[in-house]
């Protein structure tokens, strides 16, 4: 079979599946759940076995440590994959909520009511965890899912979709719910992004590269999850210690995931009081920092920020920081360079912080807290499908409502329209 009648026949038969998976009850999905989580801890010794064939490709390849700790699955990780099920089941299920109700003077009872949105392709990069993550979200709102992993990450991915297809079989429904594409070759890909007549949506998760592949070549509908370009803003009223705090959360606590910090902007009048010891104390965390010259001129052991930094998504510990005249040139150096992602003011100010909240255009605006918190599970939706930088259909963490659509349900008794 080549690629393209492979294709062509995992998308017929996701199709297929979402008859079935579409009417499913919220127990019978719970059910499917809960084993696809008590199998993937049981499987921990054949998922690694897996996963070490990638990392090793990966050492061989020279990928970058940031790309090699996205691509590891290790024990905690695995039991984070199974404990991320468990909390979509404790969810509760969109399917057929009724969002809104109302009756027309002439009777028509109408109401607005969840559904799925039907097959939706995911197209990501290294990190394996999105096979379980996507799964899990897509079976509990009523939809079917192909999966199309990163080359590097195949024979993870790979395992970890054989485990849940088990659970599927082994609940007495179609496997299909769940496919991951088995090749790694990229014509395959463009394969897919013509199957608009079998596939609804397609949500990509990777970098600038792969957003331009589809640009070019989707037939069907895409919901881009971009690269992460996070700023945060000190101002001149921020608690300094609070600050310290936060920024290095941001940025060292996990570096090589998109809500990570990527720019820090200081307000000059409290420069040269906060970046000497936020400097210190990043370098102390092997943080690469990338600085303007009016940063330079505070401390000229920094490494001058070229225009590619302002816009740039590290994914490493490399840090660019501009040192801004206030609340207006930070807010414009947002809008040119950030990426609708996620940004952050430190500040006491309330009218200032209110501003920011109101002016800024990303998909998580916040106040006085690290931009690692715009992650689904953070914000108590469980498991997400990845964060939207798209403001069509969804905007933000993707959960299980973000994962359904609705449709006008309406009821009459012999009414015709005059």
């Amino acid at each position: 079979m080549n690629n393209e009648e492979l294709i062509l026949d995992i998308a017929q038969r996701a199709k297929q599946a979402f008859n079935h998976s579409a009417t499913l009850s919220a127990p019978k999905k719970n059910a499917i759940l809960l084993m696809a989580a008590d199998r993937l801890e049981a499987s921990m010794e054949r998922i690694r076995q897996e996963n070490e064939k990638d990392l090793a490709t990966a050492k061989e390849r020279g990928l970058s440590h940031a790309m090699i700790d996205r691509l590891t699955l290790n024990e905690k990780r695995i039991g984070e994959m199974a404990q991320g099920l468990r909390e979509v089941v404790a969810l509760e299920d969109p399917v057929g909520t009724v969002v809104k109700g109302w009756t027309r003077p002439n009777g028509l009872r109408i109401e607005k009511v969840r559904i799925p949105l039907g097959v939706i392709g995911i197209i990501y990069e290294s990190r394996p965890n999105v096979t379980v993550d996507a799964a899990g979200l897509c079976l509990k709102s009523g939809n079917v899912v192909v999966l199309r992993g990163g080359s590097e990450a195949i024979h993870s991915n790979k395992i970890l979709g054989e485990i849940l297809r088990e659970c599927l079989k082994d609940s007495g429904v179609s496997e299909d719910m769940v496919q991951v594409i088995p090749v790694t070759d990229r014509e395959a890909v463009k394969v897919l992004l013509e199957q608009d007549h079998y596939i609804d949506l397609i949500i990509p998760r990777g970098g600038e590269g792969l957003m331009k592949f589809l640009r070019d070549w989707s037939k069907i509908p895409v919901i881009k999850h971009d690269k992460g370009v996070c700023h945060i803003y000190v101002d001149h009223n921020a608690d300094l210690d609070q600050a310290e705090s936060i920024v290095l959360n941001a940025k060292v606590q996990r570096p090589g995931v998109c809500n990570a910090l990527e720019t820090l902007l200081v307000d000059e009048k409290i420069a040269h009081q906060f970046l000497p010891r936020m400097f210190e104390e990043l370098r102390r965390q092997g943080v690469e920092i990338r600085a303007c010259d009016r940063s330079r001129k505070i401390d000229d052991q920094v490494k001058a920020a070229t225009e590619s930094d302002w816009d740039a998504e590290y994914l490493e510990k490399i840090l660019a920081v501009k040192v801004v005249t206030d609340m207006d040139d930070a807010l414009g150096h947002i809008q040119k360079y950030g990426s609708m992602h996620t940004e952050s003011i430190l500040t006491n100010d309330e009218t200032h912080a209110e501003r920011f909240l109101r002016e800024v255009n990303a998909s998580a605006v916040m106040v006085n807290a690290s931009t690692r918190f715009n992650d689904g599970g953070q914000l108590g939706l469980g498991a997400e499908i990845g964060i939207s930088t798209s403001k069509l259909h969804a905007f933000g963490p993707m959960g299980l409502e973000e994962l359904t659509t609705q449709k006008y349900v309406i009821r009459g008794e012999g009414q015709i329209r005059e």
